[in-house]
């Protein structure tokens, strides 16, 4: 039994020598990430008033099981109107060195101002350039990544991207 168990896997062994091998050109081409990837956060404004979602609830931060949000509200003034709520996040911030991705940050948020998108390529050569602070959250990504057909995947669409 042992002799005919090895000689099955010398069998895949000399199948897949005789493939060549699949390289793909990573910097240039990227492969497609699953549609419910969880990668880079990323904060959002209403598009028609343009201002924040975020109301400085603190909930994401709660619900964090690494402890790697930080949330600092500020009172919204007539002046100074940042956010459609009474108060805004005067410091947003997220370590993403802490950062497991669990998505807790997104489903805790009443008001879909965080979600996480598809960057994955998040890696720094310094600690202190990995605490992503709120204009960093807000910006729109810089690298783009492919997605993967969500009808391959029976994936539905979030509600953020139907609705805002």
């Amino acid at each position: 039994m042992a002799v005919q168990d090895a000689l099955k896997g010398f069998g895949v062994t000399f199948r897949t020598l005789l493939h060549r091998p699949e390289t793909i050109g990573y910097p240039e081409r990227k492969t497609p990430v699953y549609p419910r990837f969880r990668g880079r956060h990323r904060l959002w404004r209403f598009e028609d008033t343009g201002l924040e979602k975020c109301v400085g609830c603190s909930l994401c931060a709660a619900a964090c099981p690494a402890d790697c949000i930080r949330v600092v509200a500020a009172e919204n003034t007539p002046d100074n109107r940042v956010s459609a709520g009474e108060r805004y996040a005067r410091i947003y911030e997220i370590n993403m060195s802490r950062c497991i991705f669990c998505g807790y940050c997104e489903l805790a948020c009443p008001f879909d101002a965080i979600t996480l998108g598809n960057e994955f390529e998040i890696s720094e050569y310094s600690r202190d350039d990995l605490i992503y602070t709120k204009d960093m959250l807000l910006a729109e990504p810089i690298k783009q990544v492919p997605v993967a057909d969500p009808e391959i995947f029976d994936t539905p669409i979030p509600y953020y991207k139907t609705h805002s």
